[in-house]
């Protein structure tokens, strides 16, 4: 398994980038006196979920507003369908939230407080008491610098210093989401990574109920699309960011010799039409690829002893394939199957729970190939039944994005816990 022991309580990120074979670890101690920054606990929770299959936009929001609505709410995180007037759905968040932070995104699928959802929006309500959260736009991916990385991350940084919750190192991680169709999340990521330093950061790419049109991340009371958001939460509780994926590798490789990277599509693996290579290496025709195919048979990349997943977005009429993630020419992809789907995923968020106690939330990017592969599978309910037992709330993304890496097929999110466990706080 991944995990054989964990000592005392530690803020952390974690992967498991293969099923259970190995484990990628960077631990961050606490750099602080257990109770030093720790607000008086009240019987209000330090955070509230929501979620509203309303269509009306106004009727939506305040849904939310009196489901969320207190008088220490600080911040509110929320994933929505594309199926709702996004125009009307930000004039009536911004009317329902006023004087609160309101940052999200469109989604392929939500995850409530019921599971899995479809065409509603979802939310988390965040007490301004144990969330100092700040969250910046990024409007022009492509030009993207260092410098404008490090004037947002110390922008976000100013507002969680200033609100003295808890020191900055150890008890901050980032959150980004990103337009899902912008293909430039490889080049914001590494660049907002190396700004961020050891601060662990994870998020998603913006999804649209796939359709594969328009993605849109909210912020300032607007959606935009070409553009991301980045959330800096600092908090006194302890939490632990992590991703896994469940897909092993096959004996299949796959040479990609003609591709064009700016736009992740492939045209030859292994010389030939790409189309014709993977569809040999999957075991169908090429007339049978399809999403269904792509869910269940994705590619691997290999980078430093560990797999990463590139799925398939489509075939093109040239048989040629474009992907979700990045890829380039000389890049050798292995053939991928997967194991279970909620075993993986299950050891992280179990073992993460052993760490920061039981569960305050834990919000979670999970890919939708991963939902599709568990309604093709008939896992659908049970995957629901999990995800409302470990109080996640997030979405399912177009992919998913774990310390600087934009990545595919994946389950990666951040636990958080309770406040009063670690604290001994009455």
């Amino acid at each position: 398994m991944a995990y054989d022991h964990f000592g005392a309580p530690i803020k952390s990120t974690e992967v498991a980038l293969a099923a259970f074979t190995d484990a990628v670890e960077s631990v961050k101690s606490h750099p602080f006196s257990g109770t030093a920054f720790m607000k008086p606990a009240t019987t209000l929770p330090a955070v509230r979920v929501a979620s509203s299959s309303v269509r009306d936009p106004m009727l939506a929001a305040t849904n939310l507003a009196s489901q969320l609505s207190h008088e220490h709410l600080g911040c509110v995180l929320f994933f929505c369908s594309a199926e709702y007037d996004l125009g009307r759905l930000g004039s009536a968040l911004e009317h329902s939230f006023q004087d609160v932070r309101v940052c999200g995104c469109t989604s392929a699928g939500e995850i409530t407080p019921e599971g899995y959802g479809r065409g509603c929006i979802t939310a988390i309500g965040f007490d301004r008491r144990y969330f100092a959260i700040d969250c910046a736009l990024i409007r022009e991916l492509d030009r993207f610098t260092l410098q404008d990385a490090q004037g947002v991350i110390d922008g976000l940084l100013s507002t969680c210093r200033d609100a003295r919750l808890a020191p900055v190192k150890g008890n901050t991680f980032a959150i980004t989401l990103l337009d899902g169709l912008s293909s430039r999340e490889e080049l914001v990521l590494a660049t907002l990574n190396s700004a961020l330093g050891t601060i662990p950061q994870f998020g998603g790419s913006a999804g649209d109920d796939e359709r594969l049109a328009n993605t849109h991340v909210f912020f300032d009371g607007q959606f935009h699309t070409g553009a991301a958001t980045v959330l800096l939460v600092n908090t006194p509780l302890d939490f632990r960011v992590f991703s896994t994926h469940h897909m092993v590798e096959r004996s299949e490789k796959l040479v990609v010799t003609d591709a064009c990277a700016e736009s992740r599509t492939v045209y030859e693996l292994n010389a030939e039409p790409a189309a014709d290579a993977y569809a040999r290496a999957v075991g169908v025709d090429v007339d049978a690829l399809d999403r269904k195919v792509f869910a269940l048979r994705p590619m691997g990349v290999k980078i430093g002893g560990h797999y990463f997943v590139r799925s398939v977005q489509r075939v093109n009429p040239d048989k040629s394939l474009t992907f979700y993630c990045a890829v380039e020419t000389g890049i050798v992809m292995t053939a991928m199957e997967p194991e279970s789907l909620l075993d993986s995923v299950r050891t992280q968020i179990e073992a993460a729970e052993r760490v920061v106690g039981p569960p305050l939330v834990t919000i979670g990017c999970d890919c939708f190939l991963r939902r599709l592969e568990a309604e093709l599978t008939g896992e659908v309910e049970a995957v629901s039944e999990f995800l409302r037992h470990h109080k996640v709330i997030g979405f399912n993304t177009y992919g998913e994005q774990f310390d600087g890496m934009h990545i595919n097929q994946t389950f990666t999110g951040v636990v958080i816990g309770q406040p009063d466990v670690r604290s001994g706080q009455d």
